[in-house]
């Protein structure tokens, strides 16, 4: 079945607890070849078999490095903490500004990034939402054992690179080489991340509703249609 037949995930495989019962345990040793907490030099990843990611990556030329670099001489005075609460919505707010050349915004490629998170999706991981932007790209993850989520998201941007440089007849970075990531704590934040991701076209002043943005998950849970899974 390719990618395209296929109905994406769109829930996760297990009940998720409330804001007062849940409990994420992020100390504790995880199987190989997960590699739990660990970083490369710059953003701190935590991979574990069957926890639920968002993750966020985007385009190469989306949000240059001096842009950021101003921000932090901002917050220079700031304990770690305060500055990535600062730095994230300036982040956001740039990003949906759409910054740099927008390749996702052609329907070649954004086919093409969607069709390589859905191709995995029930073997490698459980796809539950995402949303292609025209410099962007978000996606919410319920992991596998066997699977480090790191390099699931290496092959998308891998597979995805390749191909659409092949498109534009271009050579270079497609991707910028890092990706934002957050481990989801319970149902109340997994509804609000859901809402954010599939949200995020509206937001920034792309379509009237979610339903309406052609790359994003928000499309099949529209009733009646038939890549809604069934209730389990």
């Amino acid at each position: 079945m390719s990618s395209a037949e296929k109905r994406p995930s769109l829930v996760p495989s297990f009940p998720l607890s409330s804001k007062q019962t849940s409990r994420v345990v992020t100390s504790v040793d995880s199987p190989s070849p997960h590699r739990g907490w660990h970083s490369r030099g710059y953003l701190p990843h935590w991979d574990h078999p069957g926890m639920i990611q968002s993750a966020n990556f985007r385009l190469s030329d989306s949000l240059p490095a001096d842009v950021v670099a101003r921000w932090m001489d901002e917050f220079d005075l700031l304990p770690k903490d305060k500055k990535d609460v600062q730095l994230r919505p300036r982040i956001e707010e740039y990003l949906d500004a759409g910054h740099g050349e927008c390749w996702l915004k052609l329907p070649v490629i954004s086919k093409l990034v969607e069709g390589a998170l859905l191709y995995f999706d029930g073997d490698r991981y459980r796809l539950l939402a995402w949303c292609i932007m025209p410099n962007h790209v978000h996606t919410l993850v319920e992991t596998r054992g066997g699977f480090p989520f790191g390099e699931v998201v290496h092959s998308w941007k891998s597979f995805t690179s390749h191909g659409a440089n092949k498109i534009l007849g271009r050579n270079g970075e497609f991707w910028q080489r890092d990706y934002f990531d957050r481990f989801i704590r319970n149902a109340e934040h997994y509804e609000k991340v859901v809402a954010y991701i599939e949200e995020n076209p509206v937001k920034a002043g792309l379509a009237k509703i979610k339903t309406d943005w052609a790359w994003s998950s928000a499309r099949f849970r529209m009733p009646g249609s038939a890549a809604v899974p069934a209730a389990s």
